[in-house]
């Protein structure tokens, strides 16, 4: 019985000082004299509007944060709602957009590091590394070290580093307010930058100093009190952060003439303003000194965030199917995604040495406007799909304006940045949907809300909507159902059951029947004498014909001869190419107790694909009980429940089981946001998980249960539970194991 879950251990301070740490540094502390450059002193509006574009994402984040606490945050947001061709265009603009900026913050961090610590340039062949870049690729090999080997406690030291960042930028703020001449403001929209025209150009510049609120979602599940925290710190960081950039950039260009703060002049303005600042009060070294050590904490803080929550996604896309998971894998010895973390080290490095990573970075403003462009419309599907399972713990204020507003806003700004970051951005937007279609679409098999809702109405559909989403469908490989048939008497309940998850999953049905054949008699001769040896055969495969058609669900039927009976349901699926075997539960369908292979199959293989056996006592999905205790199988277990929920409107109840009442629900509340089962009726239950489990099946219909991990000795000394708890039920039960390959120890002795 598995008892891990995730402490809800961090405050509204931790969350809050997340969001700010990513996104405090650039604004203040790379971009200034571009930024005075691009729009004189209106820049100041410049980060206001961008702070608005940012808030309206924050609240839409906010609300999806609450009801879906994913990895990967808003990556996840678009590819559950809008469906993975758009995931992988959120999922790679997301991945490269961190990775421009933290190559951005990186060289941030170098020309910090270059003012009190001479570096050399390194000449490389056709190029040659200023002392900046060399500052930067050590900065960034540093930050890569840091999160392949695994850090611990960051949280404490993100708040101490936020603590500290907040606290010198306020004191530089003050001095430099009382020193500031506010005339050099006038006028406030110079004719040589464009006048007004130029505030949203220059928001565009800026925006990269609004890529880490949207971080704070992938917390959720550890945030206490998420429903509150987490829009506060979402949204309180972007006010936070707002506030702050436009405070300092009048102060910025209240001390110095903002045609002095233009990098012809000066790399580092914030040092030069602060010499000023502090050298009224006689102490303009220290005042240097402190906002030096600033400035290398802000950018330090900004590039190993996003290093961070790049793996995450990289996590998301994987578990999604479109990358592969083998970036996933986790370092032995450091517990981290280190393939996904060097991978993306490698990029920032190569970023760094050899691109114009002011232009990267930019590109990267363009790929996150894309993204939270799709976040704001993924809320809209969510509400407007009324998804039964969608239960946010904060909503939107003025929904749909704010989303509306949301999307508009972030594709708008994109037409006012230059058209080579367009283009690059572009380029990957395209790349992301190529990839998809070459790589992702035959392996992902995660239908989108927006196409779920789409395809399930096709009468009230504009036929363009209809045919759209029908064409970008994943097909995971054409996801397929196999059927093996040899009862009339359940083919209506088996064929019932798997139309409802192939077209849930947009599949389709492969209904087989198996005719087993004498070893002396050869297969040529019975397929050509098919009535000596099942005259119903044509009837029984006509029948789920009709039964699959009259759901909408496409079907193919075919007969199969074989010597041997039950073992030729594996090799149907594996020469069908079958992803989820459905079949009944009779004497001889299970070999081995508790499982769905015979000895011999357990002993040398492991199974083709997923399987669900049920044991019909009449089929009624109504109300579903699914015991689990965390095991992989119980993963299966779910995406069945789910997929019947949807279909029939089931009702859904979790069983835990464990001997500590607030332990076992908060292990439930945690597994059911997990597995998209959210609002399902929560139980637990103390005592013999077998008689807990009958003992609560007296409220259900049909239970849906994993089978048991234990391996073929362990299972034949001590017996199975899954089998056990078949017998011992009224209702129909199904039988749920998914497809993974074990080691001969493993399927010998098992995991116990």
């Amino acid at each position: 019985m598995s008892d891990e879950e995730l402490a809800k251990d961090l405050g509204l301070l931790s969350a809050l000082t997340i969001g700010v740490g990513t996104m405090i540094g650039a604004g203040i502390f790379v971009l200034p004299g571009q930024a005075a450059a691009a729009a004189g002193p209106a820049v100041a509006l410049s980060f206001v509007v961008g702070g608005v574009i940012s808030l309206f994402t924050a609240l839409s984040a906010s609300e999806l944060g609450t009801a879906m606490p994913k990895a990967g945050g808003s990556y996840y947001y678009v590819n559950h709602a809008l469906g993975p061709l758009f995931g992988s265009v959120a999922g790679w603009g997301n991945w490269m957009g961190l990775a421009f900026a933290s190559a951005f913050y990186c060289l941030g961090f170098g020309e910090y590091l270059a003012t009190f610590l001479p570096l050399p340039a390194v000449p490389l062949g056709v190029i040659t590394l200023t002392q900046f870049q060399v500052g930067a690729l050590l900065a960034g090999v540093v930050f890569i070290a840091v999160n392949y080997v695994g850090a611990k406690e960051t949280g404490g030291v993100q708040v101490v580093i936020v603590t500290l960042l907040v606290g010198i930028l306020t004191l530089f703020s003050v001095l430099g307010f009382l020193q500031a001449d506010l005339s050099t403001l006038r006028p406030f929209f110079p004719a040589e930058t464009g006048g007004a025209a130029a505030i949203l150009p220059a928001t565009g510049l800026v925006f990269v100093s609004f890529l880490g609120f949207a971080k704070i979602t992938t917390i959720a599940e550890e945030l206490k009190n998420p429903g509150r925290n987490l829009p506060l710190a979402v949204v309180g960081s972007v006010v936070i952060v707002t506030t702050m950039y436009a405070i300092i950039m009048v102060v910025l260009m209240g001390v110095i003439n903002w045609k002095q703060l233009a990098p012809e002049f000066t790399t580092t303005p914030v040092l030069d303003v602060a010499e000023i600042a502090f050298g009224t009060v006689g102490l303009a070294a220290v005042g240097v000194g402190l906002l030096t050590f600033a400035g290398l904490l802000a950018t330090a803080s900004s590039a190993n965030a996003s290093i961070l929550a790049s793996s995450r996604i990289n996590f998301a896309m994987g578990r999604d199917k479109l990358i592969t998971a083998a970036l996933n894998d986790v370092h032995p010895r450091f517990a981290t995604p280190y393939r996904s973390i060097a991978v993306t080290g490698v990029l920032i490095l190569l970023f760094i040495a050899v691109g114009d990573v002011k232009t990267l970075a930019k590109a990267g403003s363009v790929l996150h406007l894309i993204v939270y462009g799709l976040l704001n419309i993924a809320l809209i599907v969510m509400r407007e799909s009324h998804v039964e399972a969608y239960d946010p713990a904060f909503e939107v204020p003025l929904y749909p304006v704010v989303p509306i507003l949301g999307a508009i806003t972030s594709f708008g700004l994109i037409a006012f940045m230059a058209p080579i970051e367009i283009a690059l951005a572009g380029l990957f937007v395209v790349g992301g949907i190529v990839w998809y279609f070459v790589y992702a679409r035959d392996k992902a098999d995660k239908t989108g809300i927006l196409s779920q809702h789409i395809l399930s109405r096709p009468e009230s559909m504009p036929d363009a909507a209809v045919q759209a989403a029908e064409s970008v469908q994943p097909d995971g490989g054409q996801f397929r159902v196999m059927v093996p048939l040899a009862n009339p008497e359940s083919e209506r309940d088996l064929m019932r059951l798997a139309t409802a998850i192939a077209k849930q999953r947009g599949g389709t049905v492969d209904a087989v029947h198996i005719v087993s054949v004498p070893d002396q008699t050869s297969l040529a001769y019975a397929a050509e004498n098919v009535e000596k040896f099942d005259e119903g055969s044509d009837d029984l495969l006509a029948k789920a014909r009709a039964d699959a058609e009259a759901q909408g669900v496409p079907v193919e039927t075919r007969t199969v001869f074989s010597h041997q009976s039950f073992e030729e349901v594996f090799d149907a699926a594996e020469t069908g190419d079958a992803d989820l075997v459905v079949m009944g539960w009779g004497p001889d369908s299970h070999g081995s107790p508790g499982r769905v292979e015979t000895a011999y199959d357990d002993l040398t293989e492991s199974l083709p694909c997923d399987f669900l056996v049920l044991k019909d006592r009449g089929l009624d999905p109504e109300r579903l009980l699914v015991p689990t205790a965390g095991g992989p199988d119980s993963d299966l277990s779910a995406t069945v429940a789910r997929h019947l929920r949807s279909e029939f409107d089931s009702e859904v109840t979790l069983l835990h089981v464990s001997d500590d009442e607030a332990q076992g629900r908060t292990f439930l509340a945690d597994w059911a946001a997990d597995h998209d089962l959210a609002g399902a009726d929560l139980r637990v239950e103390s005592g013999d998980v077998e008689t807990a489990i009958e003992r609560a099946s007296k409220d259900a219909t049909l239970v849906i249960i994993g089978a048991t991990e234990r391996g073929l000795l362990s299972r034949l000394v001590r017996g199975s539970l899954a089998l056990d708890v078949v017998d011992d039920i009224e209702c129909s039960v199904l039988l749920a194991e998914q497809a993974r390959k074990r080691s001969l120890r493993e399927r010998l002795f098992g995991n116990q």
